[in-house]
């Protein structure tokens, strides 16, 4: 699925988003995250988005921190994504699919009236986001594919390996990291990864540290 409105640069987007906190889940540049909107706050941030620019920010609560209350503090870095799929289902929800625009870093919370949260953000320190493909040519392809398998088979886990072998080397990376079952953390240090190279590098260290602590624990049951 591809996007209508293009963005070029962190100029044409907007410099106050609505903002999804959502432990666990991950959006990335060019990716696409599919979503069930149930919540009436979150269902008032979709009309108020598809009334305007169609961008929502994910981000992942922060479970170290509390900004107030009961009130979760968010991790500094998040991910835009535009509406690019809305569909209503008769009773109450939105299913909604999100593409990836571009990483953000949160300057401040915005002080609001919306029974969502909204946030000041900067694209700035993210601008290589908007080239697609970038540094794909710097990927170490084999590791990563080679680590998945080893994976997989571990976990029994079924890959369509042919699909895989087509698909463009920031698509894979962004998809595997995307659809990994790692935690917080470990999805927060591959969006925070400084580039494609480096997203791959860390889905395979945090993937083979998964592979041993397994092994490990396995041995120690026999």
């Amino acid at each position: 699925m591809t996007m209508n409105e293009m963005y070029h640069g962190p100029g044409e987007l907007p410099h106050v988003l609505p903002v999804f906190p959502l432990t666990g889940v991950l959006l990335l540049p060019r990716g696409q995250l599919p979503l069930n909107i149930f919540e009436k706050r979150y269902l008032a941030m979709v009309d108020d988005a598809m009334r305007s620019h169609r961008i929502i920010g994910m981000i992942q609560p922060d479970p170290e921190l509390r900004k107030s209350g009961s009130i979760p503090a968010l991790f500094s870095v998040g991910c835009a994504g535009r509406i690019t799929q809305i569909a209503e289902t008769g009773d109450g929800r939105y299913h909604l699919t999100l593409t990836g625009i571009a990483r953000f870093r949160i300057v401040k919370e915005a002080d609001v009236e919306t029974l969502y949260r909204q946030c000041e953000v900067d694209f700035g320190p993210f601008v290589r986001d908007f080239d697609a493909h970038q540094g794909e040519n710097q990927v170490d392809r084999e590791g990563v594919i080679r680590t998945l398998r080893e994976f997989a088979e571990t976990n029994n886990l079924q890959i369509d390996w042919n699909s895989i072998s087509e698909v463009p080397n920031e698509a894979l990376v962004n998809a595997l990291s995307m659809m990994s079952p790692f935690g917080p953390k470990e999805k927060q240090a591959l969006l925070e990864a400084n580039d494609l190279k480096g997203r791959a590098e860390v889905l395979v260290a945090i993937t083979e540290f998964e592979l041993a602590r397994g092994k490990s624990e396995n041995m120690r049951l026999q």
